[in-house]
């Protein structure tokens, strides 16, 4: 019984320590200026997602075709697209699906690797063979060839198709970080002690392993994130990402590709795709330095 207080005890202790060290991480970072600014430009593309409204009041999909391709005019700081629409409206717009999309397949991938790895790292043998093969075949496949393959045997192709398809493509790479850090971490003092006293392996997975496993797995996913604001832009450039008549980021490097003599329809996309995808690999980076064992002083 008093064995069992201990481990019980030392379960505190250890979320005490933890919660410690989240303020720690999290004043860490509020140290670095880049973090900081990064932050606030990603907040301001949520809150374009999220709320286009705050930014224009101009309804993207209204057009007058005698100002197809102008410049900028008064009140229209981004000029007209070929059917003459708002550009500035169509880029505020544009950020909902490219962040949507970002968005829940950067932490759906996160959750779905941090499964996958936390039952292959922690069973060894049928279950970890099972999931590592399978994420071996998934390796095999040409990345983004492989996307372009099987979205274009898509007919219709929404947002959450789209999301699907790179989760089931894109989970491997994160499982192989999570199971080689629940490697590390199966092992230790406190788990060897709860398993010993008869503590569901639920349980153990939830309060020991899983909270002191998923830094690497954290880090990498915010990384990612920006690079599949992309990867969104990508897919649509080449046809196979969402169709009309949504409007995305992506769809607009496509009109602008067939338009070279209007440069402005490239630039402004390019510029928050580029600035978007910076900002959240900025961040990752600063997540992985901050939780580096090796720079904590």
């Amino acid at each position: 019984m008093s064995e069992a207080q201990q481990v019980f005890e030392s379960e505190t202790q250890d979320l005490e320590g933890r919660t410690l060290s989240n303020r720690e991480l999290l004043r860490a970072l509020l140290k670095k200026p880049q973090f900081v600014i990064c932050v606030l430009l990603v907040v301001a593309v949520f809150l374009m997602a999220a709320f286009p409204r705050l930014f224009t009041s101009v309804d993207p999909r209204f057009c007058e075709l005698g100002k197809s391709q102008r410049g900028r005019e008064p009140g229209h700081p981004f000029g007209f697209d070929i059917q003459g629409c708002d550009y500035f409206a169509n880029v505020i717009y544009g950020a909902r699906p490219s962040v949507l999309v970002s968005l829940v397949a950067g932490f759906g991938g996160f959750a779905v690797a941090g499964i996958l790895g936390l039952l292959a790292g922690y069973f060894p043998g049928a279950v970890d063979t099972i999931i590592s093969r399978v994420a071996d075949v998934l390796f095999a496949l040409p990345g983004l060839i492989a996307l372009i393959v099987i979205l274009n045997s898509v007919p219709n192709r929404s947002i959450w198709i789209i999301v699907g398809i790179i989760l089931v493509t894109g989970w491997p790479q994160g499982m192989r970080v999570m199971r080689s850090t629940v490697f590390s971490v199966r092992n230790r003092e406190y788990v060897l002690a709860a398993r010993s006293i008869g503590v569901p392996p639920l349980r153990i997975l939830r309060r020991h392993v899983f909270p002191n496993a998923m830094a690497p797995l954290l880090a990498m996913t915010t990384l990612g994130i920006g690079g599949l604001i992309g990867l969104e832009a990508v897919l649509t450039f080449l046809g196979v990402g969402l169709q009309p008549p949504s409007i995305s980021w992506g769809s607009q490097f496509g009109v602008a590709a067939s338009y070279r003599d209007s440069p402005h329809l490239f630039i402004w996309p390019a510029i928050f795709i580029s600035t978007t995808t910076i900002s959240f690999m900025i961040i990752g980076d600063s997540i992985r330095d901050a939780l580096d064992p090796k720079l904590i002083r």
